[in-house]
């Protein structure tokens, strides 16, 4: 942090650095915190100065500042993400006392759009596993590595784990006698997830096609404590990247027939809402999903139209 840093700028660094190692925010978070916290330091500089106090800022500022993103073209979404990240600010520091009054708890937030998902349904996700596995033998062109593959869509689908949960799996995370995997959240939190016998199978299959190409590329040591999902060509730390999984997924995903939005995260709304719609418990979802909150979960697994009418024919006495 420079020198000639003013007060807004200081309290924002303060902030990061607790951000980041008190409470073990992931470095995408914190990344984007300090983007967006920066640039409304900056944007105080103009209807206030360089000089001014932080307690100095008023929630007409930062209601103002919202103006000035929908200026620039943002969406309310992006405007909502803004001002989560400014009202985190706000709120540590009215917690260590170095203002007296939040006045960011005035501003209310964009209401936004409740967008459901659209969700694959069993049928679809399970043609396209079965489509895959048969395309092993038959050297499938949509899939650059169908074994590898292959268990990316088994993982996110059959354990419902995040994309950057996927990618950061290592060979030690592999719990075979319990049937589980350790995986790192949000937050840095670990939690473990079962380990299906589709997933399972198609992890055998791949891991001696990948103990090969680690041999062949000179990169023993990695055999046994390296990333489980690696790129093709075993560059650097042959970890693949989260970009690399949402193209892989893409691609197969458009080839097998399933809509052009499907990404990774789409696989894992639809492991919660088919076990939501085959009678799991919520909970034992939300434990599952690694939520915090039991609304996100609720959000996730949504019930379909069909779902819903269906449940309305069984039970309600004047819909027979």
């Amino acid at each position: 942090m420079s020198t000639s840093a003013n007060e807004f700028e200081r309290l924002a660094e303060e902030f990061l650095l607790v951000l980041e190692n008190e409470r073990n925010a992931s470095e995408h978070t914190v990344r984007a915190y300090r983007r967006e916290v920066m640039n409304f330091t900056e944007y105080l500089n103009k209807p206030l100065s360089k000089e001014a106090k932080i307690e100095e800022v008023e929630h007409l500022n930062i209601r103002a500042y919202l103006g000035s993103l929908y200026g620039r073209g943002l969406t309310k979404a992006s405007a909502a993400r803004a001002l989560a990240a400014v009202r985190s600010w706000f709120r540590w520091m009215a917690k260590e006392h170095k203002i007296a009054k939040n006045p960011a708890v005035l501003v209310s937030t964009p209401k936004l759009p409740q967008h459901l998902p659209r969700v694959p349904s069993m049928e679809e996700v399970n043609g396209l596993l079965d489509a895959m596995e048969a395309g092993i033998d038959k050297k499938d062109e949509a899939a650059a590595w169908p074994e590898r593959d292959r268990m990316i869509f088994e993982l996110l689908y059959g354990c419902g784990i995040r994309n950057s949960e996927l990618v950061g799996i290592n060979m030690a995370d592999i719990q075979w006698k319990n049937d589980a995997i350790l995986v790192r959240g949000k937050g840095r939190k670990q939690r473990y997830v079962p380990l299906g016998d589709e997933a399972a199978m198609a992890m055998r299959a791949y891991l001696p096609l990948r103990e090969e190409r680690l041999h062949e590329a000179s990169k023993d040591v990695l055999v046994v404590d390296g990333p489980l999902v690696t790129n093709l060509r075993m560059r650097g730390s042959c970890r693949l990247t989260t970009r690399s999984v949402g193209r892989i997924v893409k691609r197969i995903a458009l080839a097998r027939g399933l809509a052009s939005d499907v990404h990774p995260h789409t696989l894992r709304h639809a492991f919660g809402t088919h076990m939501l719609e085959e009678g799991a418990d919520l909970r034992a979802i939300q434990e599952m999903l690694g939520h915090e909150r039991l609304s996100t979960t609720q959000r996730y697994t949504h019930m379909t139209a069909g779902q819903v009418q269906r449940v309305y024919d069984e039970t309600h006495p004047r819909a027979r």
